[in-house]
């Protein structure tokens, strides 16, 4: 599904909206949305669509698979809208982390598929026996860092997998989590802290 700009009608009831912050506007717009407010939608699209591309092509690193995931990400917004609650965050931060885990998922598809056609090529027997265990250790791994990264609030879990996984500073993820540096240097601390203890790692 494309989600085309706002129209003229649209864009005439949005300048005679009286002027609200960003985050405010965005939860409205979400607000409207899950209600199947179409014109709303396109409003938020206009919005964050930039902003949410930017993020994901930083990750995809490929601007067709970005394009793509770009639109399963609003498509997955509209779905969804009805279930963002503002009490988890900012509507800003829930729709980046929602970029941010799509655009990931694709990597890892990605490299899944190409580590399976290498594998193919000049697997054996013996290697297959050697890699599949190592398969297993590694998603072992994978589901250890997923269970401890649910322990964290969501507030730690978006900086940190903004930070490690998505490669951005201290002060773009504060930017992103619309914080102020401090308090997400804090949350990136506090919440490693959390998942050594959660994952066993001696300090």
């Amino acid at each position: 599904m494309i989600f085309e700009p706002r129209g003229e009608r649209a864009a005439h009831d949005s300048a005679a909206r009286p002027p609200v912050g960003e985050e405010e506007l965005a939860q409205e717009l979400l607000r409207r949305s899950s209600r199947g407010d179409e014109a709303a939608f396109a409003e938020l699209y206009d919005l964050f669509g930039a902003r949410i591309f930017g993020l994901i092509v930083r990750v995809v690193r490929d601007r067709a698979q970005s394009e793509e995931v770009t639109q399963e990400v609003f498509l997955q917004v509209w779905r969804n809208a009805a279930r963002y609650r503002s009490q988890s965050g900012s509507a800003t931060s829930w729709m980046l982390m929602m970029a941010h885990r799509r655009a990931v998922d694709r990597v890892r598809s990605a490299e899944s598929s190409r580590r399976r056609d290498d594998e193919y090529a000049v697997g054996s027997v013996d290697r297959e026996s050697d890699q599949t265990s190592e398969t297993v250790e590694r998603t072992m791994d994978g589901q250890r860092v997923v269970r401890a990264l649910d322990t964290l609030t969501e507030v730690q879990r978006s900086a940190i997998e903004l930070a490690y996984f998505g490669g951005y500073t201290h002060k773009e993820v504060a930017a992103l989590l619309d914080l102020p540096l401090g308090t997400a240097k804090t949350r990136i601390r506090d919440g490693l802290i959390r998942l050594r203890d959660a994952l066993g790692v001696a300090r």
